[in-house]
This record gives C-alpha cells, sequence and structure tokens, in this order.
C-alpha cells in the first residue's frame, strides 16, 4: 500500500472508530460489535506503524502513549473553578432566591437552571481548532495539576470535536466518574483475585486519575461528564449543554429549566431525583441549581470561593445503625480536644465509617452516648459521619455515662485541660494554638521525621509569625521572594529552604508517620506500622484490632492512632498535603536482611550521627531499642559509649560490635 492509499484507509478509519466510540461511550448505543471495532483499532495500529509520520494527536491509537511522568506539572485556570453552597431544605433554597433579587435592580429571575450533582473528580478539558490539548484538575480553585496523559484515556473524551472549525478555543468543565456497575464489576474481579475492594467509585476515579503512569487510568472505566462550557460564551446554561452534545460530550441527561413560576415543580423534581438517585448510573449527593440567565449569574459575583448565582441542594443524608466500641478524645492543631467515636465499620452512602465526631462535651452529654451503645450515624452532606441518635433501648446492661474530664486525665495524664467560659471546647492549657503549631512543624522537619534542613525553631517562628505558614501543608506553598522578605533570611537561604521543603515531598511511608506527630508513635513504631500496613491509605483505614496487632502497639498506642486519623482537621491536613504534591511512598513487600532482629547504639559513630546509623538499621528490618535486654541481638559500642550499657550486656552475654563491624553489616 502507498503512502497516499494508507492516508485515506486511515482517515476512514479513524472515522469510523470514531463514530463507534461516541455512540457508544457517550450515547450509550453499539453500532457494530465490540471484536468488529477491535479489529478496526487493530487494522489502523498496524497502518500507522507502517507510516508513522501519519500519526496525529487526536487518532484513537494516541489514547495511552508516553512514558510515565515523575509528576504533575501545576496549571492557574484561566477562569477558577469554584466550588458551590450547600442547601438542605425548600425553605433555603426560596431564601437564596430572594437574596439574589434584592442584588438585580428593578427586575427579577426568570428561569432557573437544574442538573444532577455529580460525584466525582472535577476537570477542566482544552481544546485547540477542535483538538485536545489539556486536561487540568480543579486544584485550589486558582491552580491545579495536568492531567493530560491520563484523561486522553478516557473513552467518551473527544479527542477532536463534532463541528471542528467553529471554535478556536474551547474549555469544557465536568466531573470523572465510575459507574456503578463498572465499580462493581472492578470489585468483583478484586474478590476473585482475593485482593483488597475499592472503597467507592469516586475515590477510585480520583485515584485514578491522579497516577502518574497513564496506563493504570486506561485500565479503569472512568467517564467524563460535562457540565460547563466555559469558552466560548452562551448566553444560558440551557444553551451551554445543548452545545456540549453538539460537541460530543456526555452530559448527565437530567438537566432541566424551570420558570420562576414553576417552583413548585421544581421542588417536586428536587423530590422524583431524591428517589430516583438509586437507579442512576453513577453516585450523586445532590442537585445543582443556577441562575440560567449567565450573564445576571456572573453578575452577581462571588462570595468567598462560592457564586452567589447558584446552589447545591444536598439530598437528605443515608442512614445505618452501628455500635460504639470507644470513645477516644483527639488533640488538634489548636490545642482542642475533640471527641471520637470508634464504630464498628458500617457502610453509609457507599463509604465504610469507622469512626465519627462527637464534637465536644455538650454533644455526648445531649446524645447520652455511652460505649457499647448503639447508635443511627448519617453522612452531613453525605461527606462527615455524625451520630444521629442513641437507640437507648439497645443499651447493654452496665453501660456507664461518658465521663469526659476523667477520659482526659487518662489518654493524656502529662496535659492540663481547661475549658474556657463561654466555649463548648477543653483545650490544652497554656499554650497557645501558634505554640502548638511552631512544634508541630519543627517535628515534622527534625532529623527524626522529614530532615528538612532550614526550618530549625528560629526559622520556623519567623514563618508562622509572618503569617506565611499556618499549617503544615503551607509549607508547601511557600516561595522563594515572600521567604527572602524575612529579616532571618536572603535570597539565597531563601532557595534553599523552598529546595529542602521540595525534597520531602516524596517521604518513606515510616519518615512520614514519624513526622505527623502522632502522640505515642516514635521512630520505631512508625517503622512498625508501616511495615505492617505497607501505605498511608491502608493505615488511616486500620481498625483497633489491627493496630493492636502490631508488635509493641497495646490499647492506649492504638488509641491515640485512631484518634488522630479520625480528626476532621487531621485528615484535611493528609488531603493538602496530596494536593500539593507530598506522594508517600508504600512500603516495599519484601523481607528485609535484619528482620527480627533487635540492636542497640551507644556511644559516638565516626562515620555517621547516632540518628542515622538507627535509621539504616530500621531501613533493614531491625528493630532499634534504648535499653538492653535478654531479646537485643547486639550492642553496637561507639566512643564514650554508655556504661550501663556495656555493664548490663556483659551480664547478658549480649554481644558488642565496633563501628567497624556495624559498617560491614549495614553494607
Amino acid at each position: 500500500m502507498t503512502k497516499a492509499e494508507a492516508e485515506k484507509r486511515i482517515l476512514k478509519l479513524r472515522e469510523l472508530i470514531n463514530d463507534y466510540r461516541y455512540h457508544y461511550h457517550v450515547l450509550d448505543e453499539s453500532t457494530m460489535s465490540e471484536a468488529a471495532a477491535d479489529s478496526l483499532k487493530h487494522e489502523l495500529a498496524l497502518l500507522e506503524a507502517e507510516f508513522p509520520e501519519l500519526i496525529t494527536p487526536d487518532s484513537p491509537t494516541q489514547r495511552v502513549a508516553g512514558k510515565p511522568l515523575d509528576k504533575f506539572s501545576k496549571v492557574r485556570h484561566e477562569k477558577r473553578m469554584i466550588s458551590l453552597a450547600d442547601v438542605f431544605s425548600e425553605e433555603e433554597i426560596s431564601d437564596w432566591i430572594t437574596r439574589n433579587e434584592k442584588l438585580i435592580p428593578g427586575s427579577k429571575i426568570l428561569e432557573f437552571f437544574t442538573d444532577i450533582k455529580m460525584d466525582g473528580l472535577a476537570c477542566s478539558l482544552k481544546y485547540r481548532d477542535g483538538i485536545f490539548v489539556q486536561a487540568v484538575t480543579r486544584g485550589d480553585g486558582l491552580v491545579g495539576e495536568d492531567v493530560t496523559l491520563n484523561v486522553k484515556t478516557i473513552e467518551n473524551v473527544p479527542l477532536h470535536l463534532n463541528k471542528q472549525g467553529i471554535y478556536s478555543e474551547i474549555e469544557v468543565r465536568g466531573e470523572i466518574v465510575i459507574f456503578k456497575e463498572d465499580f462493581e464489576k472492578l470489585n468483583e474481579a478484586q474478590r476473585r483475585k482475593g485482593e483488597p475492594e475499592f472503597a467507592n467509585p469516586r475515590n477510585l476515579a480520583a485515584g485514578s486519575i491522579r497516577q502518574l503512569d497513564p496506563r493504570v487510568a486506561a485500565s479503569r472505566p472512568l467517564k467524563f461528564v460535562a457540565y460547563d462550557l466555559v469558552t466560548p460564551e452562551t448566553k444560558t446554561w440551557q444553551e451551554a449543554y445543548a452545545r456540549l452534545r453538539e460537541l460530543g460530550f456526555q452530559t448527565s441527561g437530567k438537566d432541566k429549566v424551570f420558570k420562576n413560576t414553576e417552583m413548585r415543580q421544581l421542588f417536586h423534581y428536587i423530590e422524583e431525583l431524591d428517589e430516583y438517585r438509586k437507579h442512576l448510573k453513577f453516585n450523586t449527593d445532590g442537585m445543582v441549581i443556577k441562575i440560567n440567565d449567565r450573564a445576571v449569574y456572573d453578575s452577581l459575583g462571588i462570595v468567598g470561593k462560592t457564586p452567589r448565582g447558584a446552589v447545591a441542594y444536598k439530598f437528605p443524608a443515608e442512614e445505618s445503625t452501628t455500635v460504639v466500641k470507644d470513645i477516644v478524645i483527639s488533640i488538634g492543631r489548636t490545642g482542642a480536644a475533640t471527641p471520637v467515636a470508634i464504630l464498628d465499620p458500617v457502610t453509609v452512602a457507599g463509604t465504610t465509617v469507622r469512626h465519627a465526631s462527637l464534637h465536644n462535651a455538650d454533644e455526648i452529654a445531649r446524645l447520652d452516648v455511652r460505649i457499647g451503645d448503639t447508635v443511627i450515624i448519617y453522612k452531613a452532606g453525605d461527606i462527615i459521619p455524625q451520630v444521629k441518635e442513641v437507640l437507648s433501648t439497645l443499651r447493654p446492661e452496665g453501660a456507664k455515662p461518658f465521663n469526659y474530664e476523667q477520659a482526659l486525665k487518662q489518654q493524656y495524664p502529662d496535659l492540663e485541660f481547661e475549658r474556657p467560659n463561654g466555649e463548648v471546647v477543653y483545650r490544652v492549657k497554656g499554650e497557645s494554638s501558634d505554640f502548638i503549631l511552631k512544634r508541630a512543624i519543627e517535628y515534622y522537619a527534625s532529623k527524626s521525621a522529614l530532615n528538612i534542613e532550614g526550618l530549625g525553631e528560629k526559622n520556623v517562628v519567623a514563618l508562622v509569625d509572618a503569617g506565611l505558614v499556618k499549617s503544615i501543608a503551607d509549607l508547601y506553598r511557600l516561595k522563594a521572594p515572600e521567604v527572602a522578605r524575612l529579616e532571618r533570611f536572603g535570597d539565597l537561604s531563601a532557595r534553599n529552604l523552598i529546595m529542602a521543603i521540595d525534597e520531602s515531598r516524596k517521604p518513606a511511608l515510616a519518615k512520614f508517620i514519624t513526622a505527623l506527630g502522632i502522640r505515642h508513635v516514635g521512630a520505631q513504631t512508625a517503622v512498625s506500622l508501616a511495615r505492617e500496613f505497607k501505605s498511608l491509605d491502608a493505615l488511616v483505614e486500620a481498625s483497633e484490632e489491627q493496630l493492636m496487632n502490631v508488635s509493641d502497639i497495646g490499647k492506649v498506642v492504638a488509641e491515640s492512632i485512631l484518634a488522630w486519623f479520625s480528626d476532621e482537621d487531621n485528615l484535611q491536613l493528609l488531603t493538602d498535603l496530596k494536593e500539593l504534591g507530598v506522594e508517600v511512598q508504600n512500603e516495599a513487600n519484601v523481607t528485609l536482611p535484619l528482620t527480627g532482629k533487635s540492636y542497640i547504639v551507644t556511644g559516638t559513630l565516626e562515620a555517621m550521627g547516632r540518628e542515622a546509623a538507627e535509621d539504616r538499621l530500621r531501613a533493614l528490618g531491625a528493630t532499634v531499642t534504648s535499653s538492653v535486654t535478654k531479646n537485643t541481638t547486639a550492642l553496637i559500642v561507639g566512643v564514650k559509649p554508655g556504661k550501663s550499657k556495656t555493664d548490663k550486656a556483659e551480664q547478658l552475654g549480649i554481644p558488642q560490635i565496633s563501628e567497624e563491624e556495624f559498617l560491614e553489616l549495614i553494607n
């Protein structure tokens, strides 16, 4: 076949394959069998391999291309990607309409556009001259991550648009989701392989897009469901949806327009969707209501991160019952003591709930929740687990009222707490939130944790006092020019600090667990947790029983870990760190040479510091302790060792090895 003949054949094959893709993945129709479509794709791939100069970026063969990325690059959105304010009743919707009409001189809102609210990962797609060129996640609304290669693998994302050439620049926004039927098939396959099931479609969709290897995204049945045409501009949201469908994008199919005289019908439609949502292909947590006229919508502006012209009505939360196994208290970054109910795992709104916030001592007293109680759990806005009600008739005999102050003394015997007048929250006595934050950052950056050079006590104080760092996550938002303006820094030291922080973005799991500063969890316990759970996600989801199965972890330490990972502020910190590019490395599933052995380092080593030596031993699987016992494998002796340790080793017959022997051991 000549090149000219091949070019004609390739064009026809692409047209036919794209037509099949559109009907199958967007319209849910089939124009031919899957086997026939695969045969056409195979022929196209062979022709392009023979004539590589004919390959174009929008060819169906290019959906998975290129090597895995080292990291995602940051992209600033030309127009901010916003969030919506939530409403939970007809009254709140009516109040929203009234507020907006007061801001529109001399006129009423004529129409409202509604659509189902997707539970997925928000993403923006850009096209130039009809060709797909870029995909960016929402991020913080202003800056997102470039996930073009991964989104390119999604079959219902057109690589070139219908009606090409009409617009030179097009930006489409929507949600990346996994349909419920596809999700169940994935979990069925996981069960057959004896592997853990995925938690829920939303997390799996988001996790798939955040994989650095596009082949992972390609292996998952992801869908892109459009909800906004940013450019070119349209007069109404209804017109935007019509154009989206003309261009080849899938929408929810549940969008409707209601006139201001049809509010009863709008509320009835909300009730219908709430009843019907169990039968939808995708998960949803509510319905979006917008002012249909986009000029009016835009004129109302934005308050904080939410537009005045739209709200998200949240469906009533799903509920379930479970048993309170324990109540633990978490100390947050401000020193506030927050009680958390540890629950028998239960599924609510499609996710497994293991704990729920009890807010404060007054809330515990109001609910009269006790350890052993059966409670009704719901998820406020389908997000945060809450205890709705205690089923006191199912209360076991002997269940005692929860004594908050006694629990504080038992769980934190070395801390004092106070409850300021007029407040419902107990706080650590004598320590401000800034003081706690400074100590937390110092520990996060310390040698035993992430070892971030340049984040000693004085520099941390300078950064916090200047308002540049209000949480650990803010470290990864710092820019060299703003740091250089502080008294303690110059241009070079500021750049060095930013480089050191950047180098900490891929911490080992054990080091990261240490850095979190969880009470009772030191470096050795962090190593044990990392080896047991292998990933941060698995540790976050661990039960009390699973934690107590780890060597050297008893009830007190297990409760401390559960409390930390049940605190909303702490979970938000983990989310923020992940979105800012901190990728905690999973523990390698290998047998290490020193596994099962226990060492102590005493005295000064010439080749490295004691902490470095202990880190090296732990990395090879060993346990490092501070006191000699009959279970100690050997005592590593440097210059000026501790006499009590060497004497105890001699008494117990524990071998003592020199620094030279130690270096041979670790190498």
